[in-house]
C-alpha cells in the first residue's frame, strides 16, 4: 500500500495497516513529516514497484485532493485509489469529467482531533469510529471491496453513503458545529483578561473546536459551501427568534430550550447505541502526581462501570473537578465509595 500524505489522519492509517501487518510506503509533499511518520510506525520510505500497489490512500489537504488522486491513478494503474477528505463531492466532480474512475472510491474516516501533524497520530485513532465509504456509479465492486477492508483493518464501523449525501450530513453534523465554535471564540478575542478569568468549562467545551487549523478548515468549508450556506442562513434565522423573543418584556425562550435538549437525546450514544441519561457524580482531585490513578482505583474498587468522564479545572485552585458517569442505579452505590475513600464527592455541577 502507498499512503500519500503523512498527517494526522494519514500517519494514524499508516500506523494502523502496519500494526495488522500491511506494508506499507509513507509520502509527503513535506519530507520531514514522512520520516517523522515512519518513526512513529505508520510505515517506511522504501519504494515499492507501482505495478505492485494494491491500494493507495490520498490523505493531503482539500485543494491538493483531486491532483494527487489523478496521479494516483496514472502512477498506481492496478491500484485502488481512496482519499479521505472530509468533502467528496467536489473533487468527484472534477475528475470524472475527463477521466475514468472504476479504480477510484472516496472514503471519510470521522476521526480526528484539533491538534493536527504526524506526532498527533494515533493507530487507534479509528477503533470503533465511523468511517464513511462513498462510492460513485462507475466505482467498481472490487474497489469498493477493497476500501471496505481498509476500513475494517482500522478497526472502524462501515457506513455507505452516496457523495452528495455524505457532504450535507457531515455539514451538519461537523463543519456546521465548528463555524459556531468559530464565531463564539472570536467573540472572546474582544473581551478583557477580568472577563475571561470568570471563564468555565462552558465556554471551553463550546470553543475547543475552534483551535483547528485555520488553513485546513478554510479549505474544508470553502468546499462544501453549498451545503453549509443554507445551514448558516436557517441558524441566523434562529438567532434572530431568539433575540426577538428575548427583546419581549416578558421573554420566552423554553421552547428553544427544550428543543435544544430534544436535538441532544438524539445524537447516538456510546457504540452508536440510543442515547442513555446517565448519571453523574462530581469528586474534586488534586492536581498533583499520582491524583488520578489512586481515584481510578478506589472506582475500580468500588465495582461500578463507568460510562464517561469528563474534566474540569479550577481556574483558582490547584484542583480539578472529574465529573464520572455510570448508570442511574449505580449512583448511589459510587457515592458512598468514593466518600469512604475520602474524597470530596457531589453530585451537583460545578460552576460554569
Amino acid at each position: 500500500m502507498v499512503l500519500i500524505g503523512a498527517g494526522l489522519i494519514g500517519t494514524s492509517i499508516g500506523q494502523a495497516l502496519t500494526a495488522a501487518g500491511v506494508q506499507v510506503e509513507v509520502r509527503d509533499a513535506n519530507p520531514s513529516h514522512a520520516r517523522v511518520a515512519v518513526g512513529r510506525g505508520a510505515g517506511t520510505q522504501t519504494p515499492v514497484d507501482p505495478a505492485e500497489v494494491a491500494l493507495v490512500v490520498v490523505a493531503v489537504p482539500p485543494r491538493a485532493i483531486a491532483a494527487v488522486v489523478d496521479e494516483a491513478l496514472d502512477v498506481y494503474r492496478n491500484a485502488v485509489v481512496t482519499d479521505v477528505g472530509s468533502v467528496k463531492e467536489p473533487q468527484l466532480r472534477e475528475l470524472i469529467d475527463h477521466r475514468s474512475l472504476s479504480r477510484y472510491v472516496g472514503s471519510h474516516p470521522m476521526a480526528g482531533s484539533h491538534l493536527a501533524g504526524p506526532l498527533a497520530a494515533s493507530a487507534d485513532l479509528f477503533s470503533e469510529r465511523t468511517w464513511v465509504i462513498t462510492p460513485h456509479e462507475d466505482s467498481a465492486p472490487e474497489a469498493i471491496a477493497t476500501v471496505e477492508a481498509l476500513a475494517r483493518l482500522c478497526d472502524a464501523r462501515l457506513i455507505t453513503m452516496a457523495p452528495a449525501d455524505h457532504d450535507r450530513a457531515v455539514g451538519r453534523v461537523s463543519h456546521l458545529p465548528h463555524l459556531v465554535s468559530v464565531l463564539m471564540a472570536g467573540q472572546l478575542a474582544q473581551m478583557s483578561p477580568d472577563d475571561l478569568a470568570l471563564a468555565g468549562q462552558g465556554v471551553r467545551d463550546v470553543t475547543r473546536i475552534a483551535g483547528g487549523d485555520p488553513g485546513l478548515w478554510e479549505q474544508i468549508v470553502s468546499a462544501n459551501a453549498r451545503v453549509l450556506v443554507p445551514e448558516l442562513q436557517a441558524l441566523a434565522d434562529r438567532l434572530s427568534e431568539l433575540t426577538q423573543r428575548l427583546e419581549r418584556t416578558e421573554p420566552d425562550v423554553r421552547p428553544l430550550l427544550a428543543q435544544a435538549n430534544a436535538g441532544v437525546r438524539k445524537l447516538p450514544g456510546k457504540h452508536g447505541a440510543s442515547a442513555v441519561d446517565y448519571a453523574s457524580i462530581v469528586i474534586e482531585i488534586p492536581d498533583a502526581p499520582g491524583s488520578l490513578a489512586r481515584l481510578f482505583g478506589d472506582v475500580d474498587a468500588a465495582g461500578v462501570n463507568v460510562e464517561d468522564v469528563a474534566i474540569e479545572h479550577d481556574p483558582m485552585r490547584l484542583v480539578g473537578h472529574l465529573r464520572i458517569y455510570v448508570h442511574p442505579d449505580r449512583e448511589q452505590a459510587l457515592t458512598r465509595a468514593m466518600t469512604d475513600a475520602g474524597w470530596r464527592v457531589s453530585t451537583a455541577a460545578p460552576p460554569l
